[in-house]
């Protein structure tokens, strides 16, 4: 039982010639309050939402059981490479890496930099194949290759401006030697 104690019982001095009477202790039982205390602190523990981790959706296409390095024909002029390098670097191209359409380029994260040149190629692609939303085959694809020196925030980043600027297509593969090359030389 939890108690408090709050005096040493009264009386006098010791060789005091007056007597007084002695007092007893006066005890507050805390039983009840530790009770309720923890009582409050199971409440609010079952009560209360802790924070959910925060994910994006990656789809990821199915294996090929017959051919799994099965190629698929893309029109080169819908086809969009991003290069994600160490020290934040990010490059840029459309079409095949021996013969791009628009030639290897560094870009700076955010809506000045990468944003900007895929939205642009967005409203080139429209132009030309119509709205995306009516044509399946309208859409930019982007293929994202991350090098073994790029950061993980680096590559979040990306995913990020692939879903604000609402990019239907995209995938996360492994660099070539080519375009490793060329990270590391600009």
């Amino acid at each position: 039982m939890a108690e408090l104690n709050t005096g040493d019982g009264g009386g006098g001095k010791k060789g005091s010639k007056k007597v007084r009477s002695k007092k007893s202790n006066a005890k507050v039982d805390l039983t009840a309050m530790v009770d309720l205390a923890f009582l409050l602190i199971t409440f609010f523990m079952l009560t209360t939402s802790l924070s959910k981790p925060q994910s994006m959706d990656l789809g990821m296409p199915d294996k090929n059981e017959k051919d799994p390095k099965e190629n698929i024909k893309v029109a080169d002029d819908r086809t969009m490479t991003i290069l994600i390098g160490g020290d934040n670097k990010l490059m840029a191209y459309t079409g095949q890496f021996a013969d791009p359409l628009i030639e290897p380029k560094e870009y700076s994260y955010g809506k000045n930099g990468i944003r900007k040149f895929i939205l642009k190629e967005e409203e080139r692609l429209r132009g030309t194949y119509g709205d995306p939303k009516t044509n399946k085959n309208a859409g930019i694809i982007v293929i994202i290759k991350p090098s073994k020196k790029s950061k993980y925030k680096n590559i979040v980043d990306i995913l990020d401006e692939m879903a604000i600027t609402k990019v239907p297509t995209y995938a996360i593969v492994d660099i070539e030697k080519e375009e490793l090359a060329l990270l590391e030389k600009k």
